[in-house]
């Protein structure tokens, strides 16, 4: 069968080397661990930290599932130090967590214009940024995820601030970041050498990574930061493959402690559904982390604040 539509002819496109890009965020941007960071302070973030650490002991799921510009907000090395304390068992990321993860490791650097390089047709088409597309290719071909051949290759690589990388790190550690990503989000996708098919087998078993994480989520801790989209609806149907499996054995995955870290303010209840006349209610982290899936045992918290100040916050209330 024949399509009846032409696609974009993606060798007509030009990539040009980072050097000719100006960065929004340079190293300047990423903080050292006694680097003061801004004030936050909240009555149930111990709370949070110690059902953390009750969870390390009994060897229950500490999910960290985020979006990309957690990265930017320069805690990379709070997150690696959170890894190798145990209060982190796995990671999940949108693909844009990936994309900075390496420019940061590579070069130093990371985030461009929007503004400026959608006008002259550039943004996002930076030849460095590509060798991803590779790099997924490679996971792809051996059936390995995503997040794992990126923290694999950063790992084994030469890239002169690959100590900033959470995905070498992790790696390092045998710690999963797995990356879900949605085909036409990234820059990735742009580029002449992308895969979708190696993109969707690799991430698709990243998926299934992070399934298998929560399996064991019972008396655990999902951390959702920054993540109005990828973290709700990755982690609820996940959730429902885990419990599906758990009802079959005789066992439960109700008993664990949901916490969200954003920017958006929450009318009301944080532990009740806004009513769908509320454009509140169309914030997922609501009504799917904080209410639906832990209403049947577990509990939940909301936090709002700049991630500068809030992920650095928990890493004190832990240590």
């Amino acid at each position: 069968m024949t399509s009846k539509y032409t696609p974009f002819d993606r060798s007509r496109l030009v990539v040009k080397p980072l050097a000719e890009r100006s960065h929004d965020l340079s190293l300047s941007r990423w903080m050292s661990l006694d680097e003061a960071a801004p004030e936050f302070s909240h009555p149930q973030l111990q709370t949070v930290a110690t059902r953390i650490l009750a969870a390390r002991e009994h060897q229950a799921a500490r999910i960290l599932i985020m979006g990309a510009h957690v990265l930017r907000a320069g805690v990379n090395r709070h997150i690696i130090d959170l890894m190798e304390r145990g209060c982190i068992s796995h990671i999940a990321m949108n693909g844009a967590g990936a994309i900075h993860d390496w420019e940061l490791a590579r070069i130093g650097a990371t985030t461009e214009s929007v503004a400026r390089y959608i006008r002259s047709g550039e943004f996002g088409l930076w030849a460095e940024t590509g060798e991803l597309n590779e790099v997924i290719r490679e996971a792809a071909a051996n059936n390995l995820g995503l997040g794992e051949n990126v923290g694999r290759r950063i790992a084994e690589s030469d890239f002169p601030y690959r100590d900033l990388s959470v995905y070498a790190a992790a790696y390092r550690l045998s710690i999963p970041v797995t990356v879900h990503v949605g085909i036409g989000y990234d820059i990735l996708h742009e580029h002449p050498n992308c895969d979708g098919a190696a993109v969707g087998a690799a991430s698709y078993r990243d998926f299934l990574i992070f399934a298998k994480s929560v399996e064991a989520l019972e008396g655990g801790v999902v951390l959702s930061f920054g993540s109005a989209i990828m973290a709700p609806e990755v982690y609820l149907k996940a959730l429902a493959m885990a419990r599906n499996v758990a009802h079959q054995q005789g066992r439960e995955i109700r008993h664990f402690s949901t916490a969200v870290f954003d920017l958006v303010p929450i009318r009301g209840d944080i532990h009740k559904e806004l009513d769908k006349t509320d454009p509140g209610y169309y914030f997922r982290p609501h009504k799917t982390i904080l209410v639906r899936t832990v209403a049947d045992g577990g509990e939940s918290f909301y936090f709002c604040g700049d991630h500068r100040a809030t992920l650095p916050a928990l890493r004190r209330a832990l240590i």
